[in-house]
This record gives structure tokens, sequence and C-alpha cells, in this order.
């Protein structure tokens, strides 16, 4: 599939290329790393930055708008295109093609104008210039060399020498325009060398770098690869743990209880030898204390049964502690707890099976999924192995077979001759600009000559100039300003018309095409002009289809072209290649994918010899349930657990007795009944105190009443447990012993999908790269650029409308600087007669003094 991707690189360079940008595509198991496809950078800036004289530019361009506001006239420049003109001798007396030429007019409106003032200042002014040198000759026009005398003279005199200086300094400033532009436009044709240089050096890299990026998109067909077999190879971990992983879902909570309820059995066990050692400490304990509280409450007794007793005193008292004798005696009775032996010894024998270790072996036959997959598809996924290396076998043998390096060598001997060619006759564009330059110089030194006898005339004029001097004796120097004020008036005549001609001719061809090329080329009109249906061809719908494609119906526009490559877009993107060789089909992985897909959906695998727990260990939990720990009467053991060691405080009962002792005569009754107080409460500290706080005992209770509670939890539903558990297991048995199969296909075949999806990955990454990356097609729209937008508007168009802007303003100005130098250049020459008032005469008469 890659190598077909190579086959449709080259076709490109052939001059076909495609715009469809196939959406990236994301594998449901991960993302292939394929890189990045190597590019160069490339060095050409299509931008051209004109620096100060921009200021010029922009005015220029401001000026045209003036001369013509209206937009791009699309309709009609695709109107007269396609119309007939001159075929037969009616064909512009035609309606709709006497429609076209008003419409023509109307829209050149301004340039015709313009252009006509142009052509009226060249022919009146060499006509002015004629009849006013035959005019001055028969001393008529100022040519009579007499000035009269006049009041407001020295007012008229600065207000022409201050007009002609305004006048001169615009011209001045004209010519320095016109001069800037020139110089601009060779520097700029000298500087061109470098900007033609670098697109050639990106189209090479274009070409050159071509190569390494379809080998690139090859050689990745091996990162699909690897990631295929590294899955294949891991089919254990891949599609074992899947299945594993779905079955688990009811395998591993049932085994999970089959082992939680074997830690119970463990549990179970250690709680009963608790309650069994407990109840015989407590015993131990307790029968002690009930023997000595037996002897001492026999011996108080018979000490009451003393005749002493039987006194009037003693009475009362006697009998008083004869009732309370019952209370000395123990409360919490250990020995009539009912023996736990027996269930003891069924759970001893129930423990002679470990049912732990069964749970393991099932838990680890159920681990040993991936080994039984790898060893059951073990041939084949070498037979998948197989169809993937001849895969890749037969893109390598393709790939080479592909005529690659003929085809872009053929396309490096074009683009090097052409460079040759350039770079042969850019010498002669060279002199050619020269020549130019010379001539355009020339012009704008006919104006600085002009310039100079203004300018010499109005520094001799106002310098030698004598206010006190009569018109017949001015001195020599106001006399030569004159003179240099006539000379440029002159010249002016001789000059103004040749001006006048360039002006205009470079005025309207220089103003059209900023008009009608260079701006619609800026917002992309011109492209909607050419892209016009049968515009270049009558019988192309699209004339770029045409040419490409030899089907003028593929929808391919200069526009698109020009803005894909402008975004850096592959050229078969930005060609529409997909006309000639459809990439989709090209990349169509079901194809490569096919055997692939057969060879994985006949994968079987059978998981009959998991066993997750033999019938031993269901008997053994079985037995477990009928061990008989729920007939264990644990509210007996927590009845005696929670009561007191005896009856009474030993204590406080051994403090009463002493204290009715002394309610009796003094005697031996009294002191007996002492001793007897003295020995209650000798057994309070010596077995009831320990009884109640020594470690022995408190752990007895402590672990008694933990056990019995334990064995309560456990003994609670047993029998309905234990059926749960050996339901799930036998579910999670029947699961994999009849319905794994299901299981298996399922994860079998996202298994395949996922193998696939690295096939799919591969492709879309190649479509999109194709697309977007391969044969990034800038350079093509950096030539048009350059060719348009810098060489033909920037450096051309700009300086040739900045030329005539300001050669045509000088020439203009021309006009008024004529007058006043002509009005002028009489305060400043020698007359030959003056005006002279004589006083000998009659009063108010003037003479002429030869």
């Amino acid at each position: 599939m890659a190598v077909e991707l190579c086959l449709l690189l080259l076709l490109l360079f052939c001059g076909s290329t495609i715009s469809e940008v196939q959406p990236i595509y994301k594998p449901p198991p991960g993302t292939l790393d394929f890189g990045f496809v190597p590019a160069k950078t490339y060095d050409t800036g299509a931008y051209h930055e004109p620096g100060a004289i921009g200021i010029l530019f922009k005015i220029v361009h401001a000026f045209l708008y003036l001369v013509q506001p209206n937009t791009f006239p699309q309709d009609l420049i695709r109107k007269l295109a396609q119309q007939q003109f001159g075929n037969t001798q009616g064909d512009y007396q035609k309606p709709e093609n006497v429609v076209l030429t008003l419409q023509a007019i109307y829209y050149e409106i301004g340039f015709i104008v313009s252009a006509a003032l142009g052509l009226l200042f060249i022919l009146l002014l060499p006509l002015v210039g004629l009849c006013f040198c035959m005019c001055r000759c028969c001393d008529n026009c100022g040519g009579e060399m007499h000035q009269r005398q006049k009041k407001n003279a020295d007012c008229q005199r600065s207000c022409f020498a201050t007009f002609l200086f305004v006048a001169s300094l615009i011209i001045s400033v004209g010519v320095l325009c016109a001069y800037a532009a020139n110089q601009h436009l060779t520097n700029q044709v000298r500087g061109a060398k470098k900007l033609v240089n670098s697109n050639f050096k990106d189209l090479k890299i274009f070409l050159n770098d071509t190569p390494a990026q379809i080998d690139y998109l090859v050689s990745q067909y091996n990162t699909t690869k690897d990631k295929a077999l590294s899955d294949l190879n891991n089919v254990g971990p891949v599609l074992g743990s899947r299945v594993q992983e779905q079955l688990g879902k009811e395998v591993r909570p049932a085994l999970d209880a089959a082992l939680t309820m074997a830690g119970a059995i463990r549990e179970t066990k250690e709680a009963l030898e608790n309650v069994s050692v407990s109840v015989e400490v407590l015993q131990e304990g307790t029968e002690r204390l009930h023997a000595n509280l037996t002897e001492v409450k026999m011996h108080l007794s018979n000490t009451l049964n003393d005749s002493a007793c039987s006194a009037a005193q003693a009475a009362s008292t006697c009998n008083i502690i004869r009732n309370s004798l019952a209370q000395l005696n123990i409360n919490a009775n250990f020995s009539g707890l009912p023996g736990v032996s027996s269930q003891l010894a069924k759970i001893n024998d129930v423990l002679k099976i470990d049912l732990s270790s069964l749970v393991q072996k099932g838990y680890a036959a159920f681990n040993d999924t991936p080994d039984l997959v790898v060893n059951q598809t073990r041939n084949i996924l070498s037979d998948i192995k197989s169809v993937l290396e001849s895969i890749g076998s037969n893109i390598t043998t393709f790939t080479r077979a592909l005529p690659v390096q003929k085809i872009l060598a053929d396309l490096m001997v074009h683009l090097t001759q052409s460079e040759a060619y350039v770079q042969d006759y850019f010498p002669l564009v060279e002199q050619y600009d020269f020549y130019r330059w010379l001539g355009c110089l020339i012009l704008c030194c006919m104006l600085v000559l002009i310039l100079v006898f203004y300018y010499l005339g109005l520094l001799c004029g106002t310098c030698g100039y004598d206010k006190h001097a009569s018109p017949t004796t001015r001195g020599c120097i106001s006399n030569t300003g004159g003179n240099f004020l006539m000379a440029g008036v002159g010249f002016s005549f001789l000059f103004s018309w040749v001006l006048m001609i360039v002006v205009v001719l470079t005025f309207v061809t220089g103003g059209n095409v900023e008009k009608l090329v260079c701006e619609p080329f800026e917002d992309k009109n011109l492209f909607k002009v050419l892209d016009t249906p049968y515009l270049l061809n009558k019988h192309w719908k699209n004339y770029l289809a045409g040419v490409i494609f030899k089907n003028p119906n593929v929808n391919l526009t200069f526009e698109k072209v020009y803005s894909d490559c402008k975004e850096n877009k592959g050229i078969y993107t930005s060609l529409h290649l997909e006309h000639l060789f459809n990439i989709n089909e090209l990349l169509n992985i079901s194809m490569y994918t096919e055997d692939v897909a057969l060879k994985i959906e006949h994968i079987q695998i059978n998981l009959s010899k998991i066993i997750l727990l033999d019938e031993i260990g269901k008997e053994n939990l079985l037995n477990f349930s009928s061990s008989g720990i729920d007939g264990i009467d644990f509210s007996a053991y927590l009845t005696e657990i929670n009561k007191s060691v005896t009856k009474v405080d030993l204590l406080s009962f051994a403090n009463d007795l002493e204290a009715r002792a002394d309610q009796l005569p003094k005697g031996a009754l009294e002191n007996a009944l002492k001793g007897h107080a003295n020995n209650i409460r000798m057994i309070h500290n010596q077995q009831v105190v320990p009884l109640e706080q020594a470690m022995k005992y408190v752990k007895a209770r402590s672990t008694l009443n933990q056990s019995i509670r334990l064995l309560k939890r456990t003994s609670s539903e047993l029998m309905v447990k234990v059926k749960n558990v050996i339901s799930a297991v036998n579910a999670a048995q029947d699961l994999i012993n009849n319905n794994a199969s299901q299981v298996i296909v399922q994860e079998t075949k996202k298994y395949m999908d996922t193998i696939i999806g690295y096939f799919e990955q591969y492709t879309e990454w190649v479509k999109e790269s194709i697309s977007m990356e391969v044969a990034a097609c800038k350079p093509i729209a950096n030539v048009i650029d350059t060719a348009v937008d810098i060489f033909l508007c920037s450096y051309i168009a700009d300086s040739v409308n900045t030329f005539w802007f300001g050669l045509g303003g000088s020439s203009i100005f021309l006009i008024p600087a004529i007058i006043f130098a002509v009005k002028l250049s009489k305060y400043y020459r020698r007359m030959d007669t003056e005006d002279v008032y004589d006083d000998s005469s009659v009063s108010g008469t003037w003479h002429f003094t030869l």
C-alpha cells in the first residue's frame, strides 16, 4: 500500500495532485507513533518591504484610487475576453459590443480623461511655446525691452519670485520622487538575482526532498508491522489476558469467595480452641473461689450458731448476718457452660484437607490462560507473521520498481535548464535596465537643467537687483538672472512635451497594471476571472483541469491551487490528484488485511482443562457447614461473660460484717465475726481482685467474648453461605466449560480489530501526510508571488507609477513656472528704454529715453 503511495507522489511531479484531506484515524487500542515526515525549510520569503519609499507608493496608490475608484470589473473582463471583436466588419457595431465598449470606457474614464489632458498638454505646450517665441521676436508678449514704472513694482517682483521659487521647489520634489523611483527599480533589479536563485533553490529542495519523504512513508510500514508482530508474539498477554479479564469477572469473585471461606474455616478452628482454653482458665479460677467462699460461709455459720447469738442483745444482729450468708457465693459459673470439643473435632477433620491449596490451584489454572492461548495459537500466528512479512516484501519490491529517480531526474533537468536560461539572460536584463535607468535619468536631468536655470535666475536676480537702479542701468548680475529665467522658460517649452509623452505612456500602462493586475491579484479576484468557465478555452469549463487531467469537468481552479500552495499543503491536495489516482482506493487496507483477518478468525482456544475447584474442595465446604458450630449456645456463653465474679462485693460485705460485730457485746463472738470479716477481705484481695484484674483472666474473658461472637457471626446462615460459594464456583466453571467460546470469539474479534487497527492507522497517516506534508507546494506559490506580487507589482509597477507621478507633477508645474519666470525676468533684465519724468516739460508728461 505504501508503494502505491510512492507511485502517487511521483505522478504528482508529472503534473497531478489531489485536495481531499482525510481525517486522522484514532484506533481503539492506542496510537502508533510514526514520527514526523522529514521536511526542509524553504528559504524564499515572498514578501517585499519597500522601505522609506513605500510612503511614496502609498501616495501614488491613493492618487490612482482618485483617478480610478471603481472596483475590479470581473464581469466586464469576462465578457470582453469571451466576446469576439473584428472577425467581421459589423462586429463593432453590434449592440452588445457597443455596450461593452461603453462599459470599458466608463471604467477607464479616469485614465481616459487624465490621458486626454496629458495629450492636450503635449499638443498645446509646444504650440504655445512656438507662438510665444514668435510673439516675442516681434517685440510683443514681453519681448519689448521696455518696462513701465509702477508703484507696486517691488510687490509684484517679490510675489513673482516667491511663486516661482515655490513652483521650482515642487518641481524639485517631483524630480526627487522620479529619481528615487528610478533608482529603486534599478536596485531591485540588481537584487532580484538573489530572489530568483532562492526560488530555484526551493524548487530543487521541493524535488530532492520528496523522494526522502516517500521513503519515510514506506519505511514506517515497519513500525506498523513491528507493532503487529509484537502483539502476535505477545498473544498470551494480549489476547489471553483479554479472555482472562472477561472470564475473570465471574471466575475471580467465585474463587475469592471460596478462598474467604477457607480462611473462615481456619478462623473457626482458632475461635473454638480459644473458647475451650478460655473456659478452662475461667473455670479453674471460679471453682477455687467457690470453695473458699463455701468454707468461709460454713465457718461463719458455725459461729452464728454459738450460744452467744441467743442472747437478747445479739440475736437480731446474728439473724441479720445469718440471712446475708447466701450472698457469699460466685455469680459467674463457667463450669455449667456446654463444651465445644465435638465441633472442634469436626473442624479439625475438615482442615485435614487444605481448601486454600485447592483454591490456589484453581487460581493457578485460571492464570495459565495466556499460556494456553500461546500454545493453541502457535501455528496460526506463524502463518500471520508470514503474511505480514510478505506484505513488507511486496512493498519493498514494488517501491524499487517505481521510476522515481528517473522522473525526478527529468524534472531536475528541466529546472536546471530553466535556471541556466535565467542566469544567462539575467545580465541582458540588467543591461536593458541600465538603458532604462539612463533614459529616465536623462528625463530627470532635463528637469534638473530647467531648475538650474530657474534657481540661478532667482539667485542672480535677487542678489544683483538694485532697487535704486533704473531698468536701463541694472547691473550685470541682475541682467544675467533674468537671462537664466528666460533660458529656463525656453528649455521648459522644449522638454515639457517630451516629458509629458513619457508620463502619459507610463501612467496609462502602470496605472492599469496596478488596477487590473496587482490589486485583483492581492484580493484573488484575478484568479476568479481566470477560473471563469470557458474563458481561456471555449470548450473547457475548467481550464486548469483540462490541461492537467484532460478532463475540464473536474473542479480544479487557479484560486484553490494557489491558496492551498500558499498554505504549504501537499501538491496532492492542491492539484486534486485523486482524479488520476484515488489514494483511498490505493490505500484500501482490506486487500492487505483480509488474509490477516481470516487467520485470526480461525483461532480456537479450548479452556476446558481449567478446574477452579474439584469435588474434594466442594465436599470439604459442605463438611464445614455441617460441623455443628451453629448449634453452640452462644447466649449462655455471653450471659456468663457479662456477669460479675461474686454476687456481692466481698469487701463491702466484710466491712458490713465488721460493723455489725461492733454492735455486739465485747467478747468471743465479736472477735470471731471480725476474724471472719478479715478472711473475707483476704479472699477478695487474693482471689476476686485477680479474677477481675489479672491479665490471665482478663485475656481469657476477652478472648472468650471475641471468639464466641466470631463463631456466632460465622455460623449465621452458614449452610446458605457455603451453598452460595459452591454455586458461584459451579457457575464460573460452567462459563469456562460451555460459554468461554463466546467470550473467546468476542475477544478474538477485538484482538483482530487491534491488529487491523494498526494498518488503518498507517494508511490514514499516509493519507494525511500525502495531503498535507509530502511535497508541500509552497515554492510554487512563492514563484507566483515572486513573479507577480514582487517583480511585476512591487518592483516594476510601483516604481514606474512613482516615476510618472513625480515626473508628471514636475511637468505640470512647469506651466506656472514659465508664467512666473517670464513675468519675473522683466524685473531682472536690463531694459533698452525706460519711463522718465521730465520736470522742464509740461507737467504730467513722460518721455522715453533711449
